[in-house]
């Protein structure tokens, strides 16, 4: 299987630069895999589409404001992307330029507020720098760093609690799961109501979720690993839908991983911490996930390589092609769709 095999066109007029107005007013694409009937709705439309004892499985991680920008010791411009925390202050990044950026280099933001030093090269271009500075390390983050925006949005919302999730809790990702995004707090409140479960995992988005694809073969891409945890209150809220005949349904990509990384030979969701590179390609046997919440993702990404394997790749790039014929907003602050 080649990565070329997940090429479509996208017009760059839909990519979209803003969220909707209102995080429920996205569009909704909903896709049968057994039937194979595409519909057109609102994302407010989701209750007539989940039913009783279904549980939705949700990704808490809140993003980091990651992105700091600096000054090199030689007083060149710097710029980092905090992706994972190794502790004792040391993270591993990605930088820029990274060229200037070697082992011993020094860089400073916030004038000297916070210091870096790199200490090695990490895994898939990245480094690792040991931080040093006085105070709380997340209220100089909140004060120095930015939200870490793809680059294909130009410009910065408005609001930036909008690159957040309403559910939001630990902070860990250095980009937001955004099948989450969609979700306001008076939707949520209606699918309780209407008896839907809402289980919480984490996943802290990193490298592995929206680095490229470079490799030819798809087989030969390795993924880069991330920290997830699975509580025993969300293990046992989608075990027992699934033992009542509940369907499990994954909100993004990131809650998908988490839950296919932890089940038990009997099919049980397995309580569970640590770190997984799981890469989810057509032919893979989905245990876990029933249906899937999902944005429009971007061309030859391990994204679309997921939602293919979860319906058709043929199946799924038809799909990616009426979404441009219905003119859909794609990407980060784009609409959904619904694959049952």
């Amino acid at each position: 299987m080649k990565t070329s095999d997940f090429f479509y066109e996208l017009p760059p007029e839909l990519i979209a630069q803003i969220p909707a107005e209102r995080r429920d007013a996205s569009r909704l694409m909903v896709i049968d895999r057994v039937g194979g009937g595409v519909c057109h709705r609102f994302f407010y439309d989701l209750p007539q589409f989940l039913r009783r004892g279904d549980c939705l499985v949700v990704n808490n991680s809140r993003v980091l404001p990651a992105r700091l920008l600096g000054r090199r010791a030689s007083g060149g411009a710097a710029e980092v992307l905090l992706l994972t925390d190794l502790g004792e202050d040391r993270w591993e990044c990605l930088v820029k330029p990274g060229k200037s950026l070697r082992g011993g280099a020094r860089v400073f933001f916030g004038g000297e507020q916070l210091a870096g030093t790199v200490e090695s090269a990490g895994e898939g271009g990245t480094r690792v720098i040991r931080f040093e500075y006085e105070g709380c390390w997340n209220e100089l983050l909140d004060r120095l760093g930015a939200p870490p925006l793809p680059p294909y949005i130009r410009q910065k919302p408005p609001d930036s609690e909008r690159y957040q999730t309403v559910y939001a809790k630990p902070l860990g990702s250095a980009a937001a799961p955004t099948a989450g995004l969609h979700f306001t707090g008076e939707l949520l409140d209606t699918l309780r109501e209407a008896g839907i479960h809402i289980a919480e995992v984490t996943l802290h988005v990193g490298l592995g979720t929206f680095q490229p694809v470079t490799a030819e073969d798809v087989k030969d891409h390795r993924m880069h690993t991330e920290w997830y945890e699975i509580p025993a209150a969300a293990a046992a809220a989608v075990n027992q839908a699934r033992a009542s005949g509940g369907r499990i349904v994954a909100v993004g990509t990131t809650a998908c991983r988490t839950l296919e990384s932890s089940v038990s030979q009997t099919g049980a969701l397995l309580p569970d911490s640590g770190k997984t590179g799981i890469f989810i390609t057509p032919g893979y046997t989905f245990r876990m996930t029933d249906a899937l919440i999902t944005n429009f993702h971007l061309p030859q990404s391990t994204l679309l390589m997921l939602v293919s394997a979860f319906h058709t790749r043929e199946g799924m790039l038809a799909a990616y092609e009426e979404a441009v014929r219905e003119r859909y907003r794609f990407f980060s602050f784009g609409d959904a769709m619904l694959i049952l």
